[in-house]
């Protein structure tokens, strides 16, 4: 297991006297604000882990499904650093990278004196096709003590991107919104995202970022433009883990939790892109928005319930279990 929270030592002498972390300045710097959990609206806020349902000691020799799944027994492994809602004309890819980052800059600036709770940082950046700009939710976690090389965790942080494909999952849980938008995300639905949508993978020494194209897969774009098109009535809860793959590996905790409260469009940030970062095929999806032809959305259906996937359920994800639940 991962520890995360360092002792109290570690902890004030991160803090200074009477001094905001710099986790939590990252956090409260960013383009998407932090929110009351049960009131906010248009912000973020982290939901606790047990709202989530993940498998449990015993799932795998009784049978998986639903049975074999509880609520999380433990908060995240990780804490949360913030969330950033940007748009721009390309598609946005290693925004840890970018000079302009600001999570990154005080995550850096905090390894320079030496913060005792700077560890690790990961973040999870959802690329969403649009016209005529393509938007990005990063969600960004951090590590305030050192994360086990034999954890499940720090073998997917160090692991090559077939490890990764194979167990990076999110469980999503809608909290309010639409009929319509329930019924066709689904609610306490899992997915393996490695295997539905592209996600590429940013490794430094001190630092993980995924980068999952909702582009590329047609049923994920069509089934995002729905709920976008709702987007200030929905609040979803989005959950991200390794998934356990043997007895041995349980019970699945999450490394990191975001809740997203009716947002707006408009609230993302704009963020300048010099030509030459736009590729023609990024630009070219970006561009192509949410334009999906019915002819791809029922070659894509076909194809994954030839895979063993439901359409309508968790952006139809073929690495979805049985019963309902990931």
């Amino acid at each position: 297991m991962c520890p995360t929270t360092p002792d109290r030592a570690n902890k004030t002498a991160a803090a200074g006297s009477g001094d905001r972390s710099w986790r939590e300045e990252a956090a409260a710097a960013g383009s998407l604000r932090q929110v009351d959990l049960d009131r906010g609206a248009n912000g973020w806020a982290s939901p606790p882990g047990d709202l989530f349902h993940l498998r449990s000691r015993g799932y795998f020799s009784g049978g998986g499904g639903k049975r074999g799944k509880a609520p999380s027994a433990a908060e995240w492994l990780l804490r949360p650093a913030g969330v950033d809602w940007l748009r721009s004309h390309a598609r946005l890819d290693h925004v840890l990278a970018r000079d302009d980052n600001r999570v990154a800059a005080a995550f850096r600036r905090a390894r320079l004196r030496k913060d005792p709770t700077a560890h690790f940082l990961l973040a999870v950046n959802l690329q969403v096709p649009g016209r005529p700009d393509a938007y990005s939710a990063v969600f960004y976690f951090a590590a305030e003590a050192p994360i086990p090389p034999d954890s499940l965790l720090g073998r997917f942080v160090h692991g090559d991107d077939a490890y990764r494909n194979a167990r990076f999952k999110i469980a999503n849980r809608i909290v309010k919104g639409p009929w319509l938008v329930r019924a066709t995300v689904g609610n306490y639905a899992a997915c393996l995202l490695g295997r539905a949508l592209t996600c590429r993978y940013h490794k430094g020494d001190d630092y993980l970022e995924i980068d999952v194209d909702i582009g590329s897969s047609a049923i994920a774009s069509a089934i995002l433009h729905l709920a976008l098109g709702a987007v200030t009535s929905v609040t979803i809860d989005m959950g991200f883990l390794v998934e356990s793959q043997s007895e041995e590996e349980l019970p699945e905790r999450l490394f990191g939790a975001v809740r997203i409260a009716q947002m707006e469009m408009s609230a993302a940030k704009y963020v300048e892109l010099p030509p030459d970062e736009a590729m023609p095929e990024t630009a070219g999806r970006a561009g192509a928005g949410f334009r999906v032809s019915s002819a791809k959305v029922v070659n894509h259906s076909r194809q994954q319930e030839h895979a063993g996937g439901k359409v309508g359920r968790s952006m139809s994800c073929p690495g979805r279990d049985s019963g309902g639940e990931g």
